[in-house]
């Protein structure tokens, strides 16, 4: 089963989250099950993004986003990490600083954005500026409202710059979020990741959920399209969204391009030189 068109998003659609199962796992009964469907696409991926790479004609950008816990981290690490890091950047963002706050919203996410050969995942990106800002109150509703406008215009000329546009809301339930937590807690390798805000931003659970999928429903487009991903079981998660990826990328027409010598005179070249140094005959 292919997820692309299961998880979309599609454009003018209603978004009802509560509809759809955090723990949804399709066909697959366990990791187990799945490892076989997973590894293939990772390895799809891979020599995709050589293409990519080496063409140097188009890019590819995935924005994460989710609610603590969901498994950010757990995407980027188990999906591009077999990438060449050559061509791949992660940008995590995280409050704004000073120099960031001086300019635009969309002015830290542009400089960020993949140049042509380049994938590129944000961890967090400019929806935190229609999802925290909103659900905290920290700028006026007319403020952000404005935002999924500026932020249709921006990824639409992003794509017509030539970047393939991926957006993946990770869905999980508030039950799977709490046991994860506990698991920090009990982990002393992941203690570090434990922030007073954890338990604290639960409480806002229902306005996050309103706001994600006012943002989502408003931003899904034909050049960006959101997927929202099933993220209760880690190992969906990653089939899911390396599914997606690899199909993507799969479309995007790519190709090793033309080599830019003549083949032949280097080839003569090669020969000559090899000839220089063969050991002389008796």
């Amino acid at each position: 089963m292919r997820y692309r068109e299961e998880f979309v998003v599609k454009p003018g659609t209603k978004l009802h989250l509560d509809r759809i199962d955090p723990a949804y796992k399709g066909r697959h009964e366990s990791h187990e099950k799945a490892a076989p469907e997973i590894a293939a696409s990772l390895e799809q991926m891979d020599r995709l993004q050589n293409l990519l790479y080496a063409d140097a004609g188009q890019s590819l950008l995935v924005v994460l986003q989710a609610l603590d816990a969901a498994g950010k981290d757990g995407v980027i690490r188990h999906l591009f990490t077999g990438m060449n890091p050559q061509g791949t950047r992660v940008v995590g963002f995280k409050q704004p600083s000073a120099e960031e706050r001086a300019h635009d919203f969309l002015w830290r996410v542009h400089r960020n954005a993949p140049a042509r050969g380049e994938v590129v995942i944000y961890n967090r990106s400019h929806y935190e500026d229609v999802l925290v800002v909103r659900v905290h109150e920290l700028v006026p509703r007319e403020i952000w409202s404005r935002r999924y406008g500026l932020i249709n215009d921006f990824e639409t000329m992003l794509a017509a710059n030539g970047t393939r546009i991926l957006k993946f809301y990770l869905h999980i339930s508030p039950g799977e979020q709490l046991e994860r937590f506990k698991q920090r807690l009990d982990d002393p390798q992941r203690q570090w990741k434990i922030s007073d805000s954890d338990y604290a931003e639960r409480k806002l659970w229902p306005q996050y959920i309103d706001a994600y999928e006012e943002a989502i429903e408003r931003t899904s487009t034909s050049a960006a399209p959101w997927f929202v991903i099933p993220a209760d079981h880690k190992w969906f998660r990653n089939l899911a969204t390396a599914q997606i990826i690899a199909d993507t990328m799969d479309d995007m027409g790519l190709k090793l391009p033309a080599p830019r010598v003549d083949l032949a005179e280097i080839q003569r070249k090669y020969h000559a030189a090899a000839d220089e140094h063969a050991p002389a005959k008796r």
